[in-house]
Formats: C-alpha cells, structure tokens, sequence
C-alpha cells in the first residue's frame, strides 16, 4: 500500500485545524485553550446558549459547529452553565469571537473556553460544515489549536482514523456524579440569579433499617429521586419551580439505595452516548422502578431508556437534532411547541409495545418525541422541556409530574 501523501503545513496565520480521518483539512483561527481532542462533528442552530451547550454533560465527546454566525458576543458568566465543568470537546464558528457586549458579562468567550480546557475555532463557513453533515452524517474530526501553527497533522490524522465513534459508547457513568446530592434552588430571576441554590452533597443511603433512610430532598413537596445520567441543572430548577424536592442519584446507584430514599416519584435525566450500552445497568433498574407504580419521568436519553426499558428500540440517526427551533406536535390535541434538542439517537417506532402510547412527533422528520404507558404512571419526551426555547411551551410536563406524584 502506498504511503499517504504528505500533509500540507499550516496556511499564514492558521492557527486552528480540523482534520478529518479521511485526510481532510480546515484550517482556522484557534481561540481557547491550545491542544488537540477527537469526537464526533454535530452542528447545532440554536441562536443562544453557547455557554449552556458546551456545558451540556448530553455532549459529551463532541465537536459543535454553531450555524449562527456570532457566537460569543455576549460573553460568559457563573450563571449560565448546565454543569460544574465544560462537556463538549470545543466549538467552531464562523466569525472571530468580539468584547462581549452584555452587562452579565463577567469574561469574555475565549477565556472562558482556556479556564475550561476546551478548544475553539474561528473563521470556518460552518455552512459548508453543516452541509457536509447532512450529506455524509456526523463525522469524526480532531480539533486543534496551538498558537504557534505548528501541528502534527499526521498524528491528528491517525487519532481521527483510529477513533470508535459514539456507537456502544456508555458515557453516562463518565458525567455523572459519584454522590448523592439534595438539589436546592429554582429558577433565574433578574437581579437575584439563581438564589438559594445548592447542591447539598449526603452519603449514599444503604438498604437496610430505617434508622439509615433518608427522605433527602430540600424544602417541602413530593419528593423525586433524580437518576443522573448526565443532567442539565435547568430540569432540576424546573422541578423544584413545580413544587417538587429533589434528590439527585448517580447513574449506578442501585434500585436499593434509591428506594432508601423513599421517593414518590422517579426522573431519568438526559445524557450523551449510546443508549443501549447505559442500557446495559440502566434497564435493569428502571424496570424495578415502573414496577413500584411510582410515576417517572424521562428527558431525553431517560426517554430512550425508558423506551428500552419496556421493549423499544433505540438506533443512531444519520444526523441527530441539534438545536433550540425543532417543532414537535403533542398528538392528543395537535398543539406544536417548539423545543430545545440535542440528540443523536432516536427511539424506533416500530416495534413498541401495545402498553405504549406515542405521545409526540417532530415536524422535521416524523421521528419519536414522546410516549408514555398505558399501564403505568410513566411518560417522556425526546426534547427539553427545561431549555425554554418557546419559552414556555413545554414547562407543563413538570406540573403534569408533580401532579402526578401529589
């Protein structure tokens, strides 16, 4: 076999590049952090949010190229995170990064993306990135930035070349927190911020006398026991603004431990990864939690385990949903909300038992976006209810879980 052609140096000022496992080069303008990292390419067309994106644990081992041109250009602040650190590998977009113009600033967008280790990468027409999505599906890219504009594009090459993909990928455990945690604290009010939230760390309850249980949570109301498998803190905040306390799980905390909690009601959170690999420990589990007659809830990857859970099927989309303007019709009354979404598996329609009831469907492409069980005090959504993309089109799943377990 004849040995690769030679790998071009870096074009004058090239100080970002994008290689593809197939040799392909982008060159741009590195921002950030310096270093190099491998994942999967999405886009996403949200307008807003760059912040909550990068910190959205959901994008675990991803690379976003944002459509909308201006990303940045109101800085970053304390406040506007959906986890303690960034989850997405970098970011690419199209013009350079301006002053942030926003009196919420506290930093602006490049040192933002340094303190958080992640990489960025300007002056790239992420049109004809988005297009070559949705021609070829989400490729693997290795992102690098050195400010010198010195690569070693061989070895950029073979890291994209050798990487897996997300396919029977369990991220979940990797994002997820290793303790138990009683949630605090709702949602932002101008001037206050989020006041009063905390999360309040405790030890993990054993199964056994009821001297060791807990009814955990913070504050009054029904008590929900929260499964992390890669949260956004925006679904909690929402749940407490509905009326519930809140617990927050680890991904492999046992039907035991949870129940030791003593919970009125369950929530599967969202996550990145393949569904069917966290299904492996995560089934297991929610099937001795429907079988409580508790009421759960699930957003997201909580949906699509939940559809596993009772007989579906997930699959890798050829090119996932990936912004804050995804238009879903709620079938019981043909009401359309528009929705936040950030997935790139999908539950089968096919192949669903006679307990389950679709419940939604998007307007893009007729996928799944909802189903709840006939036979069970249990529903989910494929979107995010908590992004506030309508704004509030979506808020009443909350109130309808809560009002589930009252």
């Amino acid at each position: 076999m004849a040995d690769p052609k030679p790998m071009p140096a870096a074009p004058d000022g090239a100080t970002g590049v994008i290689v593809f496992g197939d040799g392909r080069l982008v060159w741009g303008r590195g921002f950030g952090a310096e270093g190099s990292a491998v994942g999967e390419l999405c886009f996403n067309t949200a307008m807003t949010g760059y912040q909550e994106v990068m910190t959205d644990p959901s994008y675990a081992r991803q690379v976003i190229a944002f459509t909308f041109p201006h990303i940045g250009n109101v800085g970053a602040n304390d406040e506007d995170v959906e986890a303690d650190e960034a989850h997405a590998l970098g970011c690419i977009v199209r013009e350079a990064v301006t002053s942030p113009s926003n009196f919420r600033s506290s930093q602006d967008y490049p040192a933002w993306m340094a303190a958080t280790g992640r990489i960025g990468i300007a002056g790239v027409d992420t049109r004809a990135l988005t297009r070559l999505v949705r021609r070829e599906g989400p490729p693997t890219v290795v992102i690098a930035h050195s400010a010198r504009g010195e690569f070693d594009l061989a070895r950029l090459r073979a890291m994209a070349a050798e990487w897996p993909g997300l396919e029977g990928m369990d991220l979940a455990k990797e994002v997820s927190r290793r303790q138990v945690e009683a949630w605090s604290g709702g949602k932002w009010e101008l001037g206050l911020g989020y006041a009063g939230e905390q999360a309040h760390p405790r030890p993990l309850p054993q199964a056994g006398g009821e001297e060791e249980r807990s009814d955990g949570g913070v504050g009054t109301g029904p008590h929900v026991v929260a499964i992390d498998y890669g949260s956004k803190r925006n679904i909690f905040r929402n749940l407490v603004a509905a009326g519930a306390r809140v617990t927050v799980v680890p991904a492999t905390a046992s039907f035991e431990e949870i129940m030791a909690l003593r919970p009125d009601g369950f929530f599967l959170s969202n996550g990145p990864g393949d569904p069917a690999a966290t299904g492996d420990y995560a089934v297991p589990l929610i099937k001795q939690l429907l079988a409580t007659q508790l009421p759960l809830f699930g957003i997201c990857l909580g949906h699509q385990l939940l559809a596993l859970a009772v007989g579906g099927r997930t699959a890798k989309m050829f090119q996932g949903h990936r912004g804050a303007n995804h238009p879903v019709k709620r079938l019981a009354d043909g009401r359309v909300e528009i929705t936040s979404m950030n997935h790139g598996f999908a539950v089968e329609r096919e192949g669903l038992p006679a307990n389950v009831r679709e419940t939604h469907v998007s307007l893009f492409d007729d996928s799944n976006c909802g189903l709840e069980l006939a036979d069970r005090r249990a529903f989910s959504v494929q979107y995010h209810p908590e992004a506030s993309p309508g704004p509030q089109d979506s808020f009443y799943l909350f109130e309808k879980f809560v009002g589930m377990m009252r």
